[in-house]
């Protein structure tokens, strides 16, 4: 029957268009706007479904294919061994159909103007694309093997499996008349992905097919059924009959038995094929005659390949809406006549068309027609005859529409998958995924199991004994090979049926993904599996940024799901030599050294790492824990092989298999009997037995398959390809390496041997040449998920070694890397032409590869994580140090681009990898600025916070500059040009002011999760134990600054932590009640000691009596006596309730127990019975409370620290006052030696000598703080004292030179409570932060910071910032000029008194020194003229504050409550000061004056420390109440022009006023929930009033609109500054420390909407503004922290002054 289709059907189809049509006509009209992009929702439907969705759902149901089900996401959490649905793919595979001559225009236009476009577009979502078009780049002749069709269904199924978009275009072309002549093309799939520049064919907006009046092709099948052969022999005659058998072989071999075509040479098959399909399809149509076949059999012989291909990727999909869309084109001609060019071509081809062909082809058609009548588009063409050709125009605007649409429709499937795939770029749906890889993977593996039943069972059984009991590790090992990999598979299976179907189980194939190769990244996972498994809070954001957080996480994780007890836990981590070496993987401190019960951990282990196996004994030395994997006995490994081959519907015959009986008697290793069965399964029945080969070893077997390899595809494009699967950092996906062969002349030159390219302008690998060589690499090569992708490695670190030692010579390693580089660095992208040199036929040709373009970022949100792992890995392996240098290790686009893609860790291991191999001091500096601004950028994971990144940078690196100006100077340009380019309001450093690296910090260590409340340092071994608020406890190794165990089990806070035994115990004290004895070098608990009385308060103390083995604990009202190796009660001693002890002692040798009580109650007790000796009152001490106790073991004596502020030495004989101080004593503390004891008081510290004949002073005088002074530590030598104090400061003083301050370590953040030392280590510690951190007091003083002075008491600054003048903590009375330029003292003031207060008149050039005793003394600074003296007043009390107004007319002298005024009077040579103007006192009762500022008119504002805040008018003698403050006021600033002005207190508030109505405009509050330090110490505003900068003493600096209030930037500066000037476009501050601080503001004139100032700090801020009529007020606020944003106002009423 003849089919026909007319146009006018064509056109009347197209009218019902389905909905993404009608999107991509909207589309072709906006994609090119600008604001399109934004528009368009990334939200939608799926269109289709993957083929394999599970549970028989409809395949368009997005409910079904965007997201797993319920059922299937409790069974990946759980680890039940279930068929899985589709997963969302971030690959699309377009496999392209059509005749062999078909479509050169179209397809030429498709590559060279919609390919890239939509390429670019896949790009921008994180997709990549795969074209695959098997007939491009080849000659018909072999375009008609017969192996390619089977190989083009194949690549059709796998299209469809993997493709997350358009799976299937078909592309044929014919000429219309008047009559219905088709040209068109087909999408199928489900979403789409980046299109590859491959050979391209005509595609519409669809998903199906096309077809034209030409049908190819027509293949004679490769296998004919057994019982079909032999009815079609029977129909033929003796000649054709003879035929067939000769190239027919029957193979008994395969499942069923089949009937096999031979190989034949290319040339020879050409002439013989007609022959061989000539007599088949006589046959089949005399066999259909007869009755032996029927119609659908017979077809199979007349079948052409495009049919075939067309019922695959189309026909047969059994799927409702596969989202096919057919194009059909039209050439329209009312006559027959012969036209010119393509048109006349075509027309000859169509009347050479026999009738069987067309028969064909319109059966064809009609069977696409039924299916999919609504899906057609046409487009119709004009065809003229005239010799201009004026047809082209038409075919050109044609062509440029088939474009159009193609780009349309490809992207709109893109759109509407982009939801599937943004569930699994999240938490959970990431896990969601990463699960499912490793569940299909276990599967596989559990597949072809066989034997080692008698390993299962002990296994199985010794997890069955420890269910109950805490237990340990139990590790598999073997040697490469053996087949540990599926015995942990078969044990993951079956361990619910041993353990409960319950039971939860966590199953990680490590280093078959790249979340499964980072110790990091493979805790972080199990840790959120566990918790969603067991319904258990997620691991907070703070744990999951570092590795030792997550290792303590994990362990207190382990025991939470071992107490609950409901259901057992069972982890399997396979491979664990394959972890990256990174944060100690492969030292295993992240190993639990104990599972509790209910809880169990199976690892495997390869021997051939003896170093990784040797390190894992050592953390599990228990030999019972050990189970080896050995090689599998010959009658497994027949079994194995059996099930392999039946699998692959083969078997082998007697004489086989005593053949291989024969080459394994004694069996042999897992991995030999895979390869075995990729040679068996070629095996035939009638396959020679000279021709059966199987080795002995694997590495032979994999020489042979290389051999193999080698004579089917050519030497140099196998070795070429195994050597860059080898050279790859993380694996390469099918399209990379399509791209890189494209680039590799070698490999081109040996196809193009003998014949020139088929395209002069595109020059790429054939895909069928990559097709063929990859179906027969499958048994060497897996796939690995990795930087988003799923990418080609290895199947066997053993694959990996052969490829080394055969292909990969030094030499060669090189071009491989040298070819990756260029291929990640996109060099030849971007329509470059590479040049090929073609020896054999001597031309040359330049033309464009097509590869795939790498910028850093395919749009704004999206990075080229693949550009980003591999470009470092192939340039330093290439030997390309300078672009390594200049193009990644130097470049802030790259570092800030990979901080912010795969975090800061992935950034510092590259610079690791690199410096080991790179002499380069430049690099190493920066890698240790990234370490240093490590806890800072961490949380950074979107480009919003990507300006932290650069000022970070910028402050550490600037003092750098000049020394190294290749690196680091190209990275602070870099880093500028970017801040002068930042869209939104940037504070921008224009001096180093951070710690630069060299510096005093040497880490930070993290874990906790809150505060540190217990540190022990131990020398012997360098370990540092740790305990926190919430019961964790940690262990580093302070070497290396690892962390060695976690150490979980307290329930509540760690009060105290003691270690013994030379650094191998410790034991430890908690809220809980319990002591825990704990062995340091396994991280093992040796006893718990639990306290049954849990009504008394838990102990808090520790003494550890090594001689006599015991512990004792002591809390307010007992000691305990604990023996140290039976963990059995000695004696305990109780006291009565209302005598608290709060100090006691043990002395050892002495064996007497001290307590002392409030009141100064003195008690002595027998150390070994517990027996009372005597109690006593201590003289002078009743109305007292002990706060503080140390020890003087030596001595027999302790030293007790009391509320009034008494210093006690307590005997066993009595006491004695040592001394009576000024104020509370906060603690006491000894050096290692017991000769030096330090006390610390108020702000200051005491030094003395603990001399056996006396105590007495060791300095003259007391070591200042500018806070309350928290602990102290002295060094092992007695050289320096270490101190800290409520500021967040720590300082460090030299006892060798009489107390003199040597240095300032500033930036803890928080109050430091906790302080260590061993030698010049120091580690620092707070009960407010979970950090603890690690500084050098041995360095090179000039790599911590420009320091343009030493440590600063008070402090003024000229306007420009070149001079600081200031008074050193350790001399208040000189005031020392700093040249900050020159870095060097330019002259020291002697003042009579100590300094409280400087200011400067800097146009009068006049410095003003506040004493002490009241006098401010005014030196000028031009000249050395006299020093003006300003006497006090009658009071003569310390001058509080000063201030001086804009104009430098008026001078303010603040006192506790009374004010001078004074004219500052021009004169020459300097000005003239004369007596007080104004003077008045303030009547407010406990209130006293805190903060003044000046105003030209003698108008003053001044704030009281009970929050008031009052502006005077002294010529008119009024006082105007501001509304107040809670807290006391600590800044006051006005504005230059004194419009308005700021007050700031120390409750963090600032208000903004405005001076001409004494009105509040804005109240403003910025703050650090967590942070304990709070308040505002110095603002200024900006020299045009529009802006204000204030720090405060959370170390950050803010900068405010002065007209609306909001805030506009926050820098954190990790240091409090004391004064802040303006500066032309920003401001300079001086610190505490010394350091200066210049940045520039930077403010667009629009700032994003989306902009947040607190995106990169945890912080709250809060703005209400008011208007001037006090009416319609608003608020601003920010959604960081938990702002209340109501903050409470009162009105004040005014004081009474004095006026004098």
């Amino acid at each position: 029957m003849r089919w026909s289709f007319t146009a006018s059907q064509c056109r009347q189809s197209t009218n019902c268009l389905p909905k993404w049509l009608k999107f991509s006509q909207v589309f072709l009209k906006r994609r090119n706007q600008p604001a399109f992009w934004r528009e368009v929702p990334l939200t939608g439907v799926v269109a289709v479904s993957h083929p394999l969705s599970n549970e028989g759902e409809s395949p368009g149901s997005p409910e079904n294919s965007m997201s797993f089900s319920p059922d299937t996401r409790r069974d990946l959490l759980c680890g039940k061994m279930v068929p899985l649905p589709f997963q969302p793919s971030s690959l699309v595979q377009i496999f392209i159909s059509s005749v062999f001559a078909d479509m050169a225009k179209e397809r030429e236009t498709l590559l060279e103007k919609a390919y890239p476009e939509v390429q670019a577009f896949c790009q921008k979502h994180g997709l990549m694309l795969e074209v695959i078009d098997l007939r491009w780049g080849v000659s018909e002749l072999v375009d008609s093997d017969p192996r390619n069709t089977q190989l083009s269904l194949e690549e059709i199924e796998a299209c469809q499996k993997l493709s997350a978009g358009p799976t299937f275009i078909v592309s044929a072309s014919a000429v219309v008349w008047t009559r219905s002549l088709w040209q068109g093309v087909t999408l199928q799939g489900d979403t789409c992905s980046t299109l590859c520049p491959t050979q391209p064919s005509p595609i519409t907006p669809s998903d199906h097919g096309l077809l034209g009046d030409r049908c190819g092709h027509q293949p004679v099948p490769r296998l004919i059924a057994e019982k079909e052969f032999e009815a079609l022999i029977l129909q033929l005659p003796g000649d054709s009959a003879q035929l067939l058998a000769q190239w027919y072989w029957r193979d008994e071999n395969a499942l069923p038995t089949c009937y096999v075509l031979q190989p034949a040479e290319r040339q020879a098959w050409c002439h013989l094929e007609g022959r061989v399909a000539s007599a088949l399809r006589v046959a089949a149509l005399k066999a259909e005659r007869c009755g032996l076949m029927g119609p659908e059999q017979r077809h199979r012989y007349h079948k052409p390949a495009i049919e075939w291909e067309i019922e695959q990727g189309l026909l047969n999909t059994q799927q409702s809406n596969p989202g096919a869309f057919i194009f059909l084109r039209e050439f329209e001609e009312s006559n027959r006549q012969t036209g010119q060019g393509t048109t006349s071509e075509l027309l000859e081809k169509e009347d050479n068309l026999d009738s069987e062909g067309k028969q064909l082809l319109n059966n064809l058609k009609a069977k696409i027609a039924s299916c999919y009548p609504q899906h057609l588009q046409v487009h119709t063409l004009p065809c003229r005859t005239d010799s201009g050709n004026p047809q082209r125009k038409e075919k050109n605007k044609y062509l440029k529409q088939l474009c159009e649409q193609f780009i349309a429709v490809i992207n709109h499937q893109i759109l509407e998958n982009l939801p599937y795939r943004g569930q699994s770029s999240e938490e959970p749906g990431r896990l969601l995924e990463e699960l499912g890889h490793h569940a299909a993977l276990c599967l596989k593996n559990c597949r072809f199991f066989c034997g080692r039943q008698n390993l299962l069972d002990n296994i199985f059984h010794c997890i069955r004994q420890n269910n109950d009991k805490t237990h340990t590790t139990l590790i598999l090992y073997g040697p490469p090979g053996c087949g540990k990999t599926a015995v942990m598979c078969k044990l993951s299976e079956q361990v619910q049926a041993v353990l409960g179907e319950d039971s939860v189980v966590v199953i990680r194939l490590l280093g078959t993904s790249q979340l499964s190769s980072a110790i990091h990244s493979l805790l972080r996972d199990i840790c959120l599996q566990v918790c969603l498994a067991f319904d258990l809070p997620p691991p907070p954001t703070q744990t999951k940024q570092a590795c030792s957080d997550l290792v303590l996480f994990l362990s207190k994780l382990l025991l939470t799901v071992s107490r609950r007890g409901a259901h057992t836990l069972v982890v399997f981590l396979d491979s664990v030599e394959r972890l990256h070496p990174g944060d100690g993987a492969h030292r295993f401190h992240w190993l639990p050294p104990d599972c509790p019960p209910r809880v169990h951990i199976i690892i495997s282990i390869s021997t051939a790492e003896p170093d990784t196996l040797k390190a894992l004994q050592h953390a599990v030395p228990e030999a019972e824990a050990y189970f080896e994997v050995g090689p599998l006995t010959s009658e497994e490994g027949e079994e194995m092989l059996e099930t392999l081959l039946a699998s692959d519907r083969r078997r082998l015959s007697p004489a086989q298999w005593a053949y291989f009986h024969q080459s394994f008697p004694n069996g042999g290793q897992a991995l030999l009997f895979q390869l075995a069965f990729h040679e068996a399964r070629k095996w035939a029945s009638y396959t020679s037995p000279s021709e059966l080969v199987v080795a002995s070893t694997a590495q032979e077997a994999m020489h042979h398959l290389w051999e193999r390899l080698e004579k089917s595809h050519g030497t140099v494009l196998v070795a070429h390809v195994l050597g860059y699967i080898a050279s790859s950092r993380n694996g390469l996906s099918e399209m990379e390496l399509k791209d890189i062969l494209s680039l590799d002349d070698e490999a081109l030159s040996e196809i193009h041997h003998c014949h020139l390219p088929s395209s002069k302008t595109i020059l790429r690998l054939p895909p069928l040449r990559w097709a063929r060589l990859r179906r027969e690499m499958g048994a060497c090569l897996a796939e690995r998920k990795a930087d988003g992708f799923t990418l080609l490695c290895f199947a066997h670190r053993q694959f990996v070694e052969t490829v080394q030692n055969r292909y990969l010579s030094k030499q060669d390693q090189i071009k491989r890397h040298f070819l990756l580089a260029d291929f990640f660095k996109g060099t030849w992208s971007w329509g470059m032409k590479k040049p090929l040199t073609l020896p054999h036929l001597s031309r040359t040709l330049s033309a464009d590869r097509k590869v795939a373009p790498q910028p850093l970022w395919f749009s704004d949100t999206v990075a080229n994580l693949r550009k980003l792992s591999e470009l470092p890995f192939h340039l330093l392996n290439a030997g390309r140090i300078e672009e390594l240098k200049r193009d990644v290790l130097g470049n802030m686009n790259w570092i800030s681009c990979k901080i912010i893609a795969c975090g800061i860790e992935s950034v510092v291991d590259d610079f690791a990898m690199c410096t080991r191999r790179i002499r380069c001091p430049e690099l190493r500096l920066v890698q240790e600025t990234l370490l240093l601004s490590k806890p800072a950028v961490s949380g950074v994971c979107s480009p919003e916070g990507m300006s932290l990144i650069y000022t970070e940078m910028l402050a550490r690196l600037l003092f750098l500059v000049p020394s190294y100006p290749e690196v680091i100077g190209e990275l602070c340009q870099q880093c500028l040009s970017w801040c002068r380019a930042c869209p939104y309001p940037l504070l921008i450093p224009r001096c180093g002011f951070l710690q630069p690296p060299g510096g005093p910090l040497r880490t930070t260590l993290t874990g906790f999760l809150k505060g540190v409340t217990a540190m022990a340092l131990c020398s012997d071994q360098r370990l540092l134990v740790a305990g926190s608020q919430d019961g964790s406890m940690l262990v580093w190794n302070m070497e290396v600054f690892e962390m060695l165990h976690a150490l979980p089990g307290h329930s509540a806070e760690v009060r105290c932590v003691k270690v013994f035994g030379k650094g191998s115990r410790a034991v430890s004290a908690a809220m809980d009640h319990s002591l825990r004895v704990w062995n340091l070098i396994s991280g093992r608990t040796r006893f718990i000691i639990q306290d049954t009385r849990i009504e008394e308060q838990p102990s808090d103390h520790l003494h550890v009596d090594e001689g006599h083995m015991i512990v004792y604990s002591s809390s307010d009202t007992k000691v305990n006596a604990w023996h140290l190796e039976t963990a059995e009660l000695i004696f305990q001693i109780s006291g009565e309730a209302s005598d608290t002890w709060m100090c006691s002692a043990v002395f050892s040798p002495r064996l007497v127990i001290v307590t002392v009580s409030a009141g100064g109650t003195l008690s002595l007790w027998d150390s070994n019975t517990g027996q009372l000796r005597s109690k006593r009152q201590l003289p002078g001490l009743q109305e007292e409370t002990p706060t503080s106790s140390v020890l003087i073991q030596k001595q027999g004596k302790m030293i007790v620290g009391f509320s009034g502020g008494s210093l006690s030495v307590i005997s066993c004989d009595g006491n004695s006052l040592l001394e009576k101080l000024p104020g509370r004593v906060c603690f006491v503390v000894a050096s290692e030696d017991e000769s030096i004891l330090a006390a610390g008081f108020e702000e200051y510290v005491r030094v003395y000598r603990a001399d056996p004949a006396g105590f007495q002073r060791f300095l003259t005088a007391d070591l200042e703080h500018d806070a309350r002074v928290q602990t102290a530590v002295i060094s092992a030598g007695n050289s320096i004292v270490v101190t800290a104090s409520q500021a967040a400061s720590i300082q460090v003083w030299s006892l060798a030179e009489q107390g003199l301050l040597t240095d300032t370590l500033d930036g803890t953040g928080e109050p430091v409570t906790l302080l260590a030392l061993h030698d010049c280590t120091l580690v620092s510690a707070s009960h407010s932060t979970p950090s603890l951190r690690v500084w050098n007091l041995i360095y090179n003083h000039q790599q911590k910071n420009p320091v343009p002075a030493p440590n600063t008491g008070c402090a003024a600054l000229s306007h420009g910032g070149n001079y600081v003048y200031f008074t050193q903590t350790e001399d208040t009375q000189k005031v020392i000029i700093w040249n900050t330029t020159e870095g060097d003292v330019c002259d020291t003031l002697d003042t009579s008194a100590r300094v409280r207060c400087l200011e400067i008149a800097e146009q009068n050039q006049l410095l003003f020194t506040g004493l002490i005793s009241g006098t401010v003394l005014v030196f000028p600074l031009n000249s050395r003229q006299d020093v003006a003296c300003i006497p006090p007043p009658e009071s003569q009390k310390p001058v509080k504050d000063i201030a001086i107004d804009k104009q430098e007319k008026q001078l303010a002298i603040a006192y506790d409550d009374l004010v001078l005024v004074l004219d500052i009077i021009p004169a020459d040579p300097c000005p003239v000061i004369n007596r007080p103007t104004y003077t008045f006192k303030t009547q407010l009762p406990d209130a006293l004056i805190s903060r003044v500022a000046i105003l030209t008119d003698h108008r003053l504002l001044y704030g009281m420390t009970s929050g008031e805040l009052f502006l005077y008018d002294c010529p008119r003698a009024r006082v105007f109440p501001l509304e107040g403050h809670r807290n006391q006021i600590s800044c006051l600033e006005s504005s230059h022009r004194e419009q308005q002005a700021l007050s700031g207190s120390e409750d963090s508030l600032q208000c903004l006023w405005d001076l001409e109505f004494c009105q509040q405009e804005h109240e403003m509050c910025y703050y650090k929930p967590t942070s304990l330090l709070r308040g505002i110490c110095c603002a200024c505003f900006s020299k045009d009033d529009k802006y204000l900068y204030s720090a405060s003493l959370d170390q950050a600096i803010t900068v405010w609109d002065v007209t609306s209030g909001a805030l506009l930037a926050v820098q954190c500066v990790y240091t409090t500054a004391h004064r802040i000037v303006p500066t032309a476009d920003g401001f300079v501050a001086v610190t505490k420390a010394g350091c200066i601080i210049r940045e520039q503001f930077h403010c667009p004139k629009t700032t994003p909407p989306q902009y947040n100032p607190l995106q990169n700090t945890v912080a709250t801020c809060t703005v209400k503004s008011r208007k001037k009529d006090r009416e319609n007020s608003s608020k601003q606020q920010y959604s960081q922290g938990n702002p209340s944003g109501s903050l409470a106002h009162t009105s004040r009423v005014s004081q009474i002054c004095s006026v004098a």
